[in-house]
């Protein structure tokens, strides 16, 4: 119980102009965008149709990117 509280405080912090955010805010930022721009890539390439339901192609390729960029930069 006392290790709970003791790493309770451990997420990394990062400070963004001066204001501090959470590092997996960021990281989930970071995936939506990367999203938004693989979007118009598989449209123009053709591939849109066939990769399956949008409503679920999306998010997932959104959440790949978050928890990639949490990996890359945060694993410890």
């Amino acid at each position: 119980m006392a290790s709970l509280v003791l790493a309770a405080g451990c997420a990394p912090i990062l400070n963004v102009e001066g204001s501090f955010f959470p590092a997996w805010l960021v990281c989930l930022v970071a995936g939506i965008l990367l999203t938004a721009l693989v979007r118009p890539v598989l449209a123009k390439s053709g591939l849109e149709p066939h990769v399956g339901p949008v409503l679920v192609i999306y998010p997932s390729l959104c959440l790949l990117f978050t928890f990639g960029i949490w990996l890359v930069f945060y694993r410890s």
